[in-house]
């Protein structure tokens, strides 16, 4: 289940955020301060563009997905991330969350994409197995996209 997140999620997020394993996998692979953490999360809740959720597996946290809807090209695209929590990684709780959010009314007949580090393999397979078609690669990542 997918649920909209709120600043009451800051500490569990901020955790999940400065994980290691989901920072090697990061474009930015820097520790997140604290007080940046909170600026990123209370303008990410308030910008109409961004649709941010924690995913439950049965009622319990196990991870963060995100959409970011923005134009290239005059082209309406949504851009999806996520992070599943470190005690939830390798028990296909990532397929199921983008899963999930593929069925959020917002993705419906819109081009999607993913941008994955080439050696992100868990991420590849996500978007593999839900059809996304690999794109070009620039500064050691790829765009992945689904139409």
């Amino acid at each position: 289940m997918l649920k909209p997140v709120t600043e009451a999620d800051a500490q569990l997020l901020f955790q999940w955020r400065n994980d290691p394993e989901t920072r090697a996998n990061s474009i930015n692979t820097e520790p997140v301060p604290w007080e940046k953490h909170l600026e990123w999360l209370r303008k990410s809740i308030s910008d109409s563009d961004r649709r941010l959720f924690i995913f439950l597996q049965n009622g319990k946290p196990a991870g963060t997905c995100r959409i970011d809807r923005s134009v290239e090209n005059g082209e309406e695209i949504h851009e999806l991330s996520w992070t599943v929590a470190p005690e939830w990684r390798g028990k296909g709780i990532g397929k199921a969350m983008i899963g999930e959010l593929l069925q959020e009314k917002i993705l419906s007949g819109k081009k999607k994409k993913a941008v994955i580090k080439p050696n992100n393999i868990p991420s590849i397979k996500i978007v593999e197995r839900h059809g996304f078609k690999r794109g070009a690669s620039s500064g050691g990542l790829t765009t992945w996209y689904l139409m």
